[in-house]
């Protein structure tokens, strides 16, 4: 195709992709019917993960529980049985252990089947600047937010490949998408899982797999507990999350093949507006905005999400 052609239809469907963008605004997209889908869910023992669990219990689903809390989870499956799922299994898994993540994935896979809906939610925040985290902490952040998604890619991709039908769920954090004082590792890894859902999702998009959609959630603070002690400057413009409204938000991207999800709304322009100044500026806007996180000690979010 030459230059001319090829640029023209980038135009067109360019124009096209913002028309009906801009419909969406006032006719709401259909919703899918995931009844019956078999969705697995790291770190469902509490918190935001137990939420989204409930979530897609009403909708028919056989939920897959995976976290490191047996107690948490046993709750969780109790609560997603009352809430309508079809079915409900949870297993021990520690996400940072890529070897324990295979083993209990092929578990799965022969007690329950393919999974069809992924959603990676485990997560850990160190609560230290930089320079006073110990490395095994650091590392720790890294091997649970980042690279257990490489693993649980890895384990249940395949089978969605086979059949070009899934969906992949990153709950990443909008310290994913703007740097964040006090969170510098947090921050890393979860700016890592943005990436890595963003890069799986094209290339399989260039592949043809069409059929398996990707989303990725980067909400501010949510109100579960892993930052507790944390204030918003500006609760109107940036205010402290609700985790029930969280998760209906989340699911609702889910079943309407939403892309990227960024809550509060104000964080679409509040993240536009950082790739677009200067690093002063950048520092500036954090500054006004409160952008800085104080916690105490070391919290384990394969129970709680917050700034996720």
């Amino acid at each position: 195709m030459n230059f001319f052609l090829d640029t023209l239809r980038v135009i067109l469907l360019s124009i096209w992709y913002n028309v009906e963008s801009f419909v969406h605004l006032f006719v709401p997209r259909r919703k899918k019917n995931i009844s019956g889908e078999v969705v697995l869910i790291t770190g469902s023992g509490s918190g935001i993960g137990r939420l989204m669990a409930q979530e897609f219990a009403a909708l028919g689903t056989v939920l897959v529980l995976w976290d490191i809390n047996q107690d948490g989870m046993k709750e969780t499956a109790r609560l997603a049985k009352q809430s309508g799922a079809s079915s409900v299994h949870h297993y021990l898994c520690d996400c940072s252990d890529k070897n324990e993540v295979y083993r209990v994935a092929d578990q799965v896979k022969r007690e329950v089947g393919d999974i069809s809906i992924l959603v990676n939610n485990a997560g850990i925040v160190t609560g230290k600047k930089f320079m006073d985290a110990p490395d095994s902490l650091i590392e720790k952040t890294v091997e649970v937010n980042t690279m257990a998604h490489f693993w649980t890619y890895k384990a249940f991709l395949p089978a969605m490949i086979a059949n070009n039908h899934g969906h992949l769920v990153s709950i990443s954090s909008s310290a994913g998408l703007i740097g964040v004082n006090g969170l510098a590792d947090y921050c890393a890894s979860k700016f890592a899982a943005v990436g890595f859902a963003e890069s799986v999702g094209l290339e399989l998009l260039a592949t043809g797999k069409d059929g398996i959609k990707t989303t990725i959630v980067c909400p501010y603070f949510i109100n579960t507990g892993m930052f507790d002690g944390c204030l918003t400057k500006w609760p109107t413009l940036l205010p402290i999350l609700n985790p029930e409204y969280v998760a209906k938000k989340i699911i609702h991207a889910v079943l309407t093949d939403q892309v990227f999800l960024l809550l509060p709304r104000s964080m679409y322009l509040i993240t536009a507006l950082k790739n677009a100044v200067q690093w002063k500026q950048t520092y500036l806007l954090g500054s006004y905005l409160g952008m800085s996180v104080q916690v105490d000690g070391h919290t384990d979010t394969s129970q709680h999400h917050k700034l996720h």
